[in-house]
């Protein structure tokens, strides 16, 4: 079973690029063909909205640009609703399939392009790049119990030993980190990594993620219903243990004027989460509302974004929140040290709920108004169409290679 081309074009975005948005150097791709394969590719938020992004301005470059995904693989979603349980075996069995079933075809995929220069985001052994999200190895010994947090999960353990034959196989031509200590974790976890490790961090949408005007904040914080007179933060993230919903409930604590709106979760875990806040006392300062494709709302509805995360690769979320004109406050993971200038677009903290607090209480005792506007200008130094020519640079690279073998 053949698998059907995703081509991408203009139609698929949900703008159309203007023509003064083809920059001059399109020439430079000299009519690269890029493959993405990814579970997904959509506009948004995590992993899918990185390769959209990409796409979008590789296409505005001359590029012509396909999509491998899941659907492409001939995996097709299930709408049906499910317990917690049930979504979570669903979501065992699509990083599996992916992973085997999507590699095969994937391969067939390439090998039906061989001029083709491709990018892997996700779970499939194949494409000449593969950009590293995350190292599942890392992110369990940072929760601690490590030993127990893996064999409980099967699928943890089949994710090892997939990346493990990743990293040091030939699988690929090129790794990209997303941060310099994130390449050094690679090579710490893996011992060796064979294919070259070069760092791009991840870009942020400027447009999407923008300030809210006037109207927009008070729409956004209406529909949230918190206290008019509380600063709110805002939480994004779908681990809330890893990413530390945990100690921030508990910060509020010590932060008396800070309301918290918490954007994820199944509802078993927001259940679990609901049950934090009542034993702290400040149920009636948060705000849970699940899981949402589109997160721009509950930006604007909020004041500053927290995430004392105990790990993360990059943390796109950090740059959609500075984007939006927020402060951050946030432990020292991921993009943050790189981003977080301490005192001026927001606060990095420790694994401490006593200092998350005392730090949201600090800023809730403050007006925002310039640290709003040095968030957004960290923001706009880290667009993705200086991304994207990085990316080009590394493909066209290796388009040249295969060329002089």
């Amino acid at each position: 079973m053949g698998a059907a081309s995703e081509a991408s074009n203009a139609s698929e975005l949900p703008e159309a690029l203007p023509a003064d948005a083809i920059h001059s150097d399109a020439a430079a791709t000299n009519a690269l063909h890029i493959v993405q394969i990814a579970p997904a590719i959509t506009r948004g938020s995590g992993v899918e909205g990185v390769a959209f992004n990409l796409e979008r301005e590789f296409r505005a470059r001359g590029a012509t640009v396909e999509r491998f995904t899941a659907a492409t693989a001939g995996r097709a979603p299930r709408d049906r609703r499910r317990s917690a349980i049930g979504t979570h075996l669903e979501r065992a069995r699509n990083v599996i399939w992916f992973s085997t079933v999507g590699t095969a075809r994937a391969k067939r995929f390439l090998a039906e392009r061989p001029g083709a220069v491709s990018i892997c985001h996700n779970d499939v052994l194949a494409g000449d790049v593969y950009v590293n999200h995350g190292l599942l190895q890392v992110a369990m010994r940072a929760r601690g119990n490590y030993f127990w947090r893996m064999v409980r999960n099967p699928v943890h353990l089949f994710t090892t030993a997939r990346d493990r034959m990743r990293y040091r196989g030939s699988a690929h031509r090129a790794v990209i980190a997303l941060t310099e200590h994130e390449a050094e974790l690679l090579v710490s976890t893996y011992g060796r990594v064979r294919p070259p490790i070069r760092v791009i961090p991840n870009g942020v949408d400027t447009e999407m993620f923008s300030p809210a005007t006037s109207a927009e904040r008070s729409a956004a914080r209406a529909e949230i219903g918190l206290p008019d007179h509380l600063m709110l933060a805002v939480f994004v993230g779908h681990e809330f243990e890893r990413k530390g919903l945990p100690l921030v409930m508990e910060a509020l604590v010590g932060a008396p004027g800070v309301g918290l709106i918490v954007v994820g979760g199944t509802p078993a875990m927001i259940r679990q989460a609901e049950e934090v806040a009542r034993r702290h006392g400040v149920a009636e300062r948060v705000a849970f509302v699940g899981r949402r494709s589109d997160v721009v709302p509950y930006y604007h509805a909020a004041d500053v974004f927290v995430l004392p995360s105990h790990y993360e690769s990059s943390g796109l979320v950090f740059l959609e929140a500075l984007a939006c004109g927020l402060p951050v406050v946030a432990t020292r993971v991921g993009f943050a040290p790189e981003l977080v200038v301490d005192g001026e677009n927001g606060h990095l903290v420790d694994l401490d709920p006593a200092q998350i607090g005392a730090r949201l209480h600090d800023l809730s005792q403050r007006d925002l108004s310039e640290w709003h506007d040095r968030s957004r200008r960290t923001a706009e130094e880290h667009g993705w169409p200086a991304i994207a020519d990085r990316y080009l640079e590394l493909l066209s690279d290796l388009r040249q290679q295969r060329r002089t073998r």
